[in-house]
């Protein structure tokens, strides 16, 4: 298995920095951009409805279980789960995997972040509104790999300086600003007033109120999917990121506490990104642009056309909302390279500066490879879950796998681990071993031996197109 330096192990050294490092992992660039239009898409409040409840049973079976491996076995995700069982220790590689191939693609998506927040923060910002820039960015040769390269170089730094002097520190800085930032651009976007007399509340009401209308068992089916999907993607489960946490997390720190937490701190930044971003959105360009402005495009097109439509002070809010997305997906980042590092320390018995040395120059070269592919490398492809008429490039293949393919194997093969196998008392006894109070224990039995699989298993399938 290689060499274990269990002994030396770091951990956080308090569990706020522990909830503030997972959460920042999970408030990431899936909640900013997809969460919202998903709620406009998907009805609204019944959107809401469906995935608050799914955070408090399917989420959060599958948040226990990852940081309760962790803790139990003081490994990274590479090695962890072949030391709970021995014949399990392939999901860990698939588990490493998952973040293997994020990583790339993350990093140059935090590259347009800091190219677009440079954009607004030295006064240019009505550029990015223009029609052309985003694709002339992106098709560009030199900017994105130079921009990628800074991203990248920022992450590996903070996983050079380690758990307590990098992920910690940093984290307890950026995730407070950030919650204040939403919290304020989201009371700024109820102000509002845009063209034929929308405000900010009409677009409000777009995300919170219930709409029904015309949606029948097996449209509620697709809400439920994609609540599902989304909830899955945000809460960094089956990525190997909670599983390494868990295993920095002390033994006497009350676990179940502290994934309540994480809990509560994604899902009011997943609803807060929706207040910031849908009424702007309706109020300028309508309900209808708001329900067909999906992924990148709603942040990097549709976003800096509302800023412009603000005037002045669009210039100002565009330039705090990119520095804001940009700490968040730093800090998610973070957590995808830590991930991988961490696997390699344990496995291989490394040092922290060889592996992140070698991960980050692995990454740099295959982000090369995918910036590549919208110019030297273009093609089209279509995938099994893309929308009618829409193309794929490498990097949507490359979030394909991870996110479609990889991540449901991961926590499907972790339920039946937990559930059957090594048996759901495994994870109680670690997440109790200080005489806390497990008070859904009865709700975490039942969901991962029967209904948390079955879920993913119907997530799986639908990333084969078999629903659409």
């Amino acid at each position: 298995m290689g060499e274990e330096k269990t002994t030396k192990r770091n951990s956080f050294s308090s569990s706020i920095g522990f909830v503030l490092a997972a959460a920042g992992s999970a408030v990431g660039l899936g909640n900013i951009w997809r969460f919202p239009y998903l709620a406009a898409k998907d009805g609204g409040g019944v959107f809401l409805v469906t995935y608050i409840v799914l955070a408090i049973t399917f989420g959060f079976t599958l948040i226990v279980s990852e940081v309760a491996i962790g803790r139990k076995t003081k490994q990274g995700c590479l090695t962890a789960y072949g030391k709970l069982h021995k014949s399990w220790g392939w999901v860990g590689v698939f588990s490493s995997l998952v973040p293997f191939l994020i990583l790339p693609y993350y990093s140059i998506i935090g590259g347009w972040v800091l190219k677009y927040m440079t954009v607004y923060c030295t006064g240019k910002g009505s550029d990015a509104a223009n029609d052309e820039f985003f694709g002339g960015f992106i098709t560009s040769y030199a900017q994105p790999l130079i921009f990628n390269a800074i991203f990248l170089l920022a992450t590996a730094f903070v996983i050079y300086k380690g758990v307590n002097g990098g992920i910690e520190k940093l984290s307890k800085v950026l995730m407070p600003i950030l919650l204040v930032v939403v919290i304020g651009i989201a009371i700024f976007s109820l102000t509002i007033k845009g063209e034929d007399g929308r405000t900010g509340l009409d677009g409000l009401k777009v995300f919170i109120v219930p709409d029904f209308s015309g949606m029948g068992l097996k449209d509620y089916f697709i809400v439920l999917l994609d609540a599902m999907g989304q909830l899955f993607y945000s809460i960094s489960v089956a990525m190997g990121i909670m599983v390494t946490y868990g295993s920095y997390f002390k033994d006497d720190s009350n676990l179940l506490k502290s994934v309540n937490r994480i809990e509560v701190f994604d899902t009011l930044v997943a609803f807060l990104a929706g207040v910031m971003i849908i009424p702007p959105v309706v109020a300028f360009m309508g309900t209808q642009s708001m329900k067909e402005t999906a992924g990148p495009s709603l942040m990097f097109v549709a976003l800096p056309k509302v800023f412009e439509q603000m005037g002045t002070v669009g210039s100002i809010v565009g330039a705090v909302f990119f520095v804001m997305v940009l700490f968040a997906a730093l800090t998610s980042c973070i957590s995808i390279l830590e991930a991988v590092v961490s696997g390699l320390m344990d496995k291989f018995g490394w040092s922290r500066k060889k592996a992140v040395i070698i991960e980050t120059s692995v990454a740099f070269a295959i982000s090369v490879i995918i910036c590549l592919g919208y110019n030297a490398f273009f093609f089209k492809a279509k995938l099994p879950n893309t929308a009618p008429g829409s193309s794929a490039q490498l990097l949507d293949i490359f979030d394909y796998l991870s996110n479609n393919i990889f991540m449901p194997i991961v926590a499907i093969s972790t339920c039946i681990l937990i559930g059957w196998v090594v048996k759901p008392k495994t994870v109680i006894d670690e997440a109790t071993k200080n005489g806390e109070k497990f008070y859904r224990k009865p709700m975490y039995i039942v969901m991962i031996k029967f209904i948390t699989p079955v879920l993913l298993a119907i997530l799986l399938l639908g990333s084969f197109g078999i629903f659409s």
